[in-house]
């Protein structure tokens, strides 16, 4: 945890993303807090959970709650957040959601991860971050046991993969689109982790900033150093339930596009600690096609042609709401 338990303006976040291989039903978890600038509230903890059936999106279930601060906890060695009495460790989650007619839980287990995957150039992670929001994945992919249980019914784990980030700053971007895929169709060993944010200085949009890293073949290809954002050697591009990446560097180049049904993203309503509202479009069933090219003389070849069907994970966030997408996140008291 960053939060120095004193300081106000601040937020944090960590979460965890999965899709169940035989439904692919798809979970995002979320525990966060909140310390509001002088003003805005009192500090707090929330703990969200949304469920997404891509079968059936009239039965998506996507509850949070919130609880005093003092219901919050944290240790650094191993590492370990508490909201109430759910909890996420170094090598696992548990948690209990009621409320608005349902039950979440999850008890999850893995292997924490030998490396920490950071988004953003080195020079942004300096003094504990310089931006407004800072970002890194401690686990990027590794396989999950354990279970998901959604109003009774109880969906097995073995081995499906699991993402799960961290991040806290001080405001989110302006606007932003954020994917992850690390389950492709054909069983492809292969990743892929995008951002893209547009960030706002003193009433002034800055240009478009996209930062993105592949793995596949045993290689990891960064598109995320200082040097790569100010060339502008990667690019998305949102539009609608749609979030377009290409990158290009050296002798490979990729494309790749995300996207869902507007069914099957929920909105989460966001507030910045100087209470500016933003709203959160997400899904963890969308679909991604991605193609990979090498240089081959003057010409370039295709490499790898890979595809996600239900298992691509993406948002996008703005301070405006999509009005498109009709299921929100709701609030819960626990009762």
């Amino acid at each position: 945890m960053r939060w120095d338990r004193a300081s106000r303006g601040r937020y944090e976040v960590w979460y965890l993303t999965l899709n169940h291989r035989g439904s692919g039903l798809g979970a995002w978890i979320r525990y966060t807090l909140e310390a509001p600038d002088p003003g805005h509230g009192e500090p707090y903890a929330q703990l969200w959970c949304a469920v997404t059936d891509p079968a059936d999106p009239a039965a998506n279930v996507a509850i949070h709650r919130r609880f005093p601060i003092a219901e919050l906890g944290a240790k650094a060695h191993p590492f370990a957040v508490r909201v109430g009495d759910s909890e996420l460790r170094n090598d696992g989650a548990r948690g209990v959601l009621r409320g608005d007619g349902h039950e979440l839980r999850w008890d999850l287990r893995w292997e924490p991860a030998s490396t920490v995957h950071r988004h953003m150039p080195a020079v942004m992670y300096r003094r504990g971050g310089l931006g407004e929001t800072t970002v890194l994945s401690p686990n990027l992919s590794v396989p999950a046991e354990g279970a998901i249980v959604v109003d009774g019914r109880r969906y097995e784990l073995s081995g499906e993969k699991l993402g799960q980030t961290h991040l806290w700053g001080r405001r989110h971007a302006y606007t932003w689109a954020w994917a992850h895929c690390t389950t492709f169709m054909g069983g492809e060993s292969a990743a892929l982790e995008c951002l893209t944010v547009r960030l706002e200085r003193m009433g002034r949009l800055l240009p478009w900033m996209t930062m993105l890293t592949l793995h596949l073949d045993g290689a990891v290809h960064h598109f995320n150093t200082l040097r790569d954002v100010l060339g502008r050697r990667a690019e998305g591009t949102i539009a609608g339930c749609c979030y377009t990446v290409s990158a290009r560097s050296g002798g490979l180049r990729l494309r790749g596009l995300f996207s869902c049904r507007p069914q099957d993203m929920i909105v989460a309503p966001y507030v910045d600690p100087d209470g500016t509202p933003s709203y959160c479009s997400n899904t963890v069933v969308g679909d991604l096609e991605l193609i990979v090219e090498r240089r081959e003389g003057t010409g370039w070849i295709e490499h790898a042609r890979l595809r996600a069907d239900g298992t691509a994970h993406f948002e996008i966030g703005g301070r405006e709401r999509d009005r498109r997408i009709v299921r929100e996140h709701r609030p819960v008291d626990g009762r």
